[in-house]
C-alpha cells in the first residue's frame, strides 16, 4: 500500500505540477527537427523493454536501497570526446542527491598521444608504448577500454585526475588497475594525495590489481617497480576501474577514435573487465566507422553486433540494450565532401537489431533530418567542417536530447507501475 501511494504521488507530481517538464532540459530548435522524432522507438512493439532497468531506479529512489545501477555507453570518437556522454551523466546525477556511484572505467589517453574525455585528464612521464583496438595488428592484449599501454622502465608513470565538471564531484577509495606482468617481476604502485602510496593485491581471475586506499581521492599516479633490478619485463596496462563503494548511478562511457564493432570484438580481456562493471544497461553508439566506406554490409554489421552482445551478456545476462543510430555524415573525396548514404542502411540495421532484442532505439539520423542534414547542422555551428563530428554546442544538444528521451521513458514506466499497483 505504501509503495502504491509513492508511485501514485510521483505520477500526480509529474502530471499536475509540471514537474516532468521542469526535469527535462530545454533543447533549441535544430535543422530538420520535428517533435515526433524526439522519442524512443520500439520496433517490436514492446514499450516495457527497460522496465527491469528502471526498477533499479525505483528501488533507489523510493525504497531506500543502496543498489548500484550501471549504464555502459560504447562508441567511437563521439564517445571518446566525452562531451555528449558527460552531459547525460551530469543530467542524470542531478535527479537525486548523493546518487554518485563508481566513476568506472578510465584510461590515461595521454600515453597514447590522443585526446582525453572532458570529464577527466591524464598525463605521463617516461616512455610508453601502446596499442589501440583500431590497429590492424595490435601487439598487446586489450580489454573493454580498447587500449593498452606498456611502460618502458621505472621512469614511466601515468596520472589520472577527475575534472569534476558541473559541480559533480567524483572521488574513489578503491582502484582496480587492469593489467599484469607475465613474470610478476614488475609490479604497480599508486601514489595519491601527494604523500601516500598503496600496493595492490593481484587478482588472477581479473588479470588486475586491486588497491584499497586509506581515504577518498579524485586523482592518482601509477608507477612501477621491478623486483629484479637487473631485469625489466613488459607490464600491460588496460586501464583502471575507480569505485567509491556507494550505491547509485554509475555512467561509464567507453570510446576509441575510429572504433567499429569489430574493434571491440578483438579485445580479448573484454569479459574480464566486464566482471567489474556488470552493466545493467548498455547504450550502443558504435557504427559511424563501420559505415564510413563504400562496402558497408548490413548483414555483417548486424552479426557483429550480435556477437558483441553475446559476449557482454555472457558476463551480465540481464543487461538490457539501447541502440542509437548514426548521425548523418559525409565522405571527403579529394577536396570535396560527398554525402554518405549508408546512414539509411545503418538506421535499418539498428531497427532490425532493436526488433530482434525486443528493445528500444533512438534514431539520431531521423532526428537530425535524414540525408544531407549534417551540412545544415554545420551551417548552424553545431557540426564541424569534416561533417562527421559535432561542435561542443552540438554534442551538448545530443546529451540533453538523449537524457530527455530516457527520462520520458522512466516517467512512462512510473505511470505504468502506478496503474498496476493501483489495481492490486
Amino acid at each position: 500500500m505504501v509503495r502504491k501511494h509513492i508511485y501514485l504521488g510521483i505520477v500526480l507530481l509529474l502530471s499536475l505540477t509540471g514537474m516532468a517538464q521542469w526535469l527535462h532540459k530545454p533543447v533549441p530548435a535544430t535543422p530538420g527537427y520535428h517533435p515526433s522524432q524526439a522519442c524512443m522507438t520500439y520496433p517490436s512493439g514492446d514499450s516495457t523493454a527497460f522496465d527491469r532497468f528502471f526498477s533499479l531506479w525505483d528501488d533507489y529512489f523510493f525504497n531506500g536501497s543502496n543498489t548500484k545501477f550501471t549504464i555502459l555507453h560504447m562508441g567511437g570518437s563521439h564517445i571518446q570526446a566525452g562531451i555528449f556522454t558527460n552531459k547525460i551523466r551530469s543530467n542524470l546525477l542531478r535527479l537525486y542527491p548523493d546518487m554518485i556511484s563508481a566513476r568506472g572505467m578510465l584510461f590515461p589517453f595521454h600515453i597514447a598521444g590522443t585526446n582525453n574525455p572532458v570529464s577527466y585528464k591524464s598525463s605521463h612521464t617516461g616512455k610508453w608504448t601502446y596499442c589501440k583496438n583500431t590497429q590492424h595488428n595490435a601487439q598487446y592484449g586489450m580489454g573493454i577500454l580498447g587500449m593498452c599501454g606498456v611502460p618502458c622502465d621505472t621512469n614511466s608513470t601515468a596520472t589520472v585526475s577527475m575534472r569534476n565538471n558541473d559541480s559533480i564531484c567524483f572521488t574513489f577509495s578503491t582502484v582496480y588497475l587492469l593489467g599484469y606482468c607475465d613474470s610478476g617481476w614488475v609490479i604497480p604502485k599508486i601514489h595519491y594525495l601527494d604523500t601516500l602510496t598503496a600496493y595492490g593485491q593481484y587478482d588472477a581471475d581479473l588479470s588486475a590489481y586491486c588497491f584499497h586506499l586509506d581515504t577518498n581521492t579524485d586523482s592518482f599516479t601509477v608507477a612501477f617497480e621491478s623486483v629484479n633490478d637487473s631485469l625489466w619485463e613488459n607490464f600491460y596496462l588496460r586501464g583502471f576501474y575507480a569505485d567509491n563503494q556507494q550505491g547509485g548511478l554509475s555512467y561509464v562511457d567507453i570510446g576509441v577514435n575510429g572504433a567499429s564493432v569489430p574493434s571491440y570484438l578483438k579485445c580479448e580481456y573484454l569479459e574480464k573487465d566486464l566482471r567489474l562493471l556488470k552493466p545493467d544497461l548498455c547504450i550502443f553508439s558504435i557504427g559511424i566507422n563501420d559505415a564510413s566506406g563504400t562496402d558497408f554490409d548490413t548483414a555483417v554489421f548486424i552479426q557483429n553486433y550480435k556477437n558483441l552482445i553475446t559476449r557482454i551478456r555472457s558476463v551480465a545476462p540481464d543487461c538490457q540494450v539501447l541502440f542509437t543510430t548514426n548521425n548523418d555524415s559525409y565522405r571527403k573525396v579529394k577536396r570535396s565532401y560527398i554525402n554518405n548514404p549508408n546512414g539509411m542502411l545503418v538506421e535499418y540495421a539498428f531497427r532490425s537489431l532493436a526488433g530482434y532484442y525486443h528493445t528500444g532505439m533512438f534514431d539520431w539520423f531521423a532526428y537530425m533530418g535524414g540525408l544531407k542534414s549534417m551540412a545544415e547542422w554545420e551551417k548552424e555551428g553545431l557540426a564541424k567542417k569534416d561533417k562527421i563530428h559535432f561542435t561542443n554546442a552540438g554534442y551538448i544538444i545530443w546529451g540533453d536530447v538523449l537524457y530527455n528521451v530516457m527520462l520520458q521513458e522512466y516517467e512512462k514506466h512510473l505511470i505504468r507501475k502506478a496503474q498496476t499497483d493501483g489495481m492490486e
